[in-house]
Parts: structure tokens; sequence; C-alpha cells
């Protein structure tokens, strides 16, 4: 039995604007705090899932409360899903043009946005959820804002704008984040009512 959360729930970054945006998909009735804390982890290698598994575990033995975590990827299906995980260090080394012309050469361009999020209770021994959401586009040249990394150069399937030239409702209703969010809110709020 997984006891009732007293404390806050911490969203381990450092990034105000993705706390802001994970409070806006949850909604004003959720019922739990979500604070976040600038927590370093290490930026473990291997498949999404796997990554956050270990940040979570190693997130919760800090915090000794309740924890998420998240991975984001964006995988490339020419590139059988690179740069995924190490989507971070890619855009920080080329830019958001520097990726689209990665996959220059290919006919495919398309791929998917990958959302994992890892949940601990931070309880000794408990068990991290995983929550898993994405979004299918394809890869454009960048058009938008540039706020919010690699945006400009994903473009949904069924829509026509890219993420960063997207209202951010409509985005955050689509998204790949918001995918695993609900799915996280879900099991929250199950935890919450006991089943």
């Amino acid at each position: 039995m997984i006891k009732r959360m007293s404390k806050p729930i911490v969203l381990c970054t450092g990034n105000k604007n993705k706390l802001k945006e994970i409070i806006e998909i949850l909604g004003k009735d959720f019922p739990y705090k979500i604070e976040n804390q600038d927590i370093d982890l290490p930026e473990y290698q291997g498949e999404p899932e796997e990554i956050a598994t270990a940040k979570c575990e190693l997130a919760a033995e800090r915090v000794k409360g309740p924890v998420i975590v998240e991975d984001v990827s964006l995988c490339f299906n020419a590139l059988n899903g690179m740069p995924g995980p190490y989507i971070k260090w890619f855009l920080a080394k080329m830019g958001p043009s520097g990726l689209h012309r990665m996959l220059k050469s290919y006919d495919d361009k398309s791929g998917y946005a990958q959302c994992v999020f890892a949940y601990s209770s931070g309880e000794k021994g408990s068990k991290v959820h995983i929550f898993d959401g994405r979004c299918n586009g394809t890869i454009v040249e960048p058009r938008g804002s540039t706020e919010f990394g690699w945006d400009p150069i994903f473009q949904p399937d069924g829509y026509k704008e890219t993420y960063a030239e997207m209202d951010k409702k409509i985005k955050n209703g689509i998204s790949h984040r918001s995918k695993a969010i609900m799915m996280l809110k879900d099991f929250l709020l199950q935890l919450k009512s006991g089943k």
C-alpha cells in the first residue's frame, strides 16, 4: 500500500518554463502541489525508460520524498531513432538548423517527440513508475520562436504549424509531454482515491 503524499511532489528541473507548462497541463483542480528543484543528476546513457528510471531512483534518494523526473527525446526515423535521448547535446552543438540539416540527404523526414516521466514516492524500495508519451511528426526547417529548444523544427502530424508556432493551449493538448503528463495524472489521482 502506498501512503498518501503529505509532501509536495518535486519535479527535478531548473527550468521554470517546464514547471509552468506541466502545471498548466495538470490543471487547476490537480490535488497535489508540485514544485521544482534543480537537482544535478548524471546524464545516463541507454534507452529513455532506463535513463528515466535511473535518474528517478537517484532523485528520490536525494529528495527523500516524492519525485518526478523527465527524459525527452527527439527521434528521427531515418536515423533509427537518433538523436533520441541525446537531443540536448545535439541541440547545444548544432542548434535547430543543424538538426534539420542532419536529414538533408534522407527522403524520410519523419520522426517523433517522446517524453518519459518517471515517478517515485520516495519511500525506501519503492517502484519507479514510467509514463511514455509520444507525438509523431515531421522534421522541418526552423519556424517560430526559439525559446523552447527544438520546437521550431518539429511539426506534429495533422498540423501546419511547428510546436514553436502553435498556440500554447493547442501544443499542450497534443504534445508528447501532455500525453505523458495525463498518464501520470491519472496514476496520481488513482493513488489519491486509494484504487
